[in-house]
């Protein structure tokens, strides 16, 4: 990734808040670079600062100092409109808690993201039905969330984090409420996305987890201890793995 343009910088970023009159300081002068088509994990224990950066590299807050450079525009200063079109035009989120709409099915909760975006419905539609494709739920378009697994609610929130063709899908816990098994495939769902050249960056405290990226950033009392690149683990989703052992015997 030497070579691909630089997505995301940070320089000497603080985040303060005020609990009253007491002054809390949460990120300590966070530098940070992260390139076009990287996989990066954030890992950090409670209260690390993990959360917070998370929120500042999505813009749903803004650093008290220091400069956010976001595909190369300055997103530190921007008002609030403004870093809700950042949001919508070039960051897709997915949450531990999946985050769907549960009286509306997986097509309508894939097209959210492009109503607020003033896209029109029939281009709406399309859209939303290729991202569920995209990630294996053609099959389920109609289907409300409680009429899914763990694993395919996941997967739903990935299409509508897609929908909007980010350049960056941010992922805070994805795997959190899922079980071993589904986890590696959505991880193996995530490495086929940055195969496509879309940037992840995945908050997570499971070192499993955190394997299955090219780099591991480690945070501890708001500042980077450790940034490191690693040879990511393959994640082999189990019926392929299953095939594979078939063909083999």
């Amino acid at each position: 990734m030497a070579n691909a343009p630089c997505l995301i910088e940070l320089e000497n970023v603080f985040k303060k808040y005020m609990l009253g009159d007491v002054e809390l300081p949460v990120l300590r002068g966070v530098s940070l670079r992260i390139h076009a088509g990287e996989s990066v994990a954030i890992m950090g224990s409670s209260g690390s600062g993990k959360s917070t950066l998370m929120n500042l590299l999505g813009c749903l807050d803004r650093p008290t100092s220091g400069r956010y450079l976001l595909a190369g525009r300055e997103v530190s200063t921007l008002s609030r409109g403004e870093l809700a079109e950042v949001r919508n035009r070039t960051i897709g989120f997915v949450f531990q808690n999946f985050n769907l709409l549960a009286r509306t099915s997986a097509l309508e909760n894939v097209e959210l993201p492009l109503i607020y975006a003033g896209v029109s419905n029939r281009e709406r539609v399309r859209r939303a039905r290729e991202a569920l494709a995209r990630v294996g739920l053609e099959h389920r378009m109609d289907h409300h969330p409680s009429q899914l697994s763990g694993g395919q609610q996941q997967r739903v929130a990935v299409a509508r984090a897609l929908v909007s063709e980010p350049q960056l899908i941010l992922a805070d816990e994805p795997t959190g409420n899922l079980d071993s098994r589904t986890s590696v495939e959505l991880m193996a769902l995530f490495q086929e996305l940055g195969r496509s050249g879309i940037t992840l960056i995945l908050v997570t405290h499971e070192p499993d987890i955190a394997s299955y990226a090219k780099r591991v950033v480690l945070l501890k009392d708001g500042q980077v201890t450790s940034d490191e690149a690693q040879d990511p683990v393959l994640a082999v989703p189990l019926n392929v793995r299953a095939h594979e052992e078939a063909r083999q015997a």
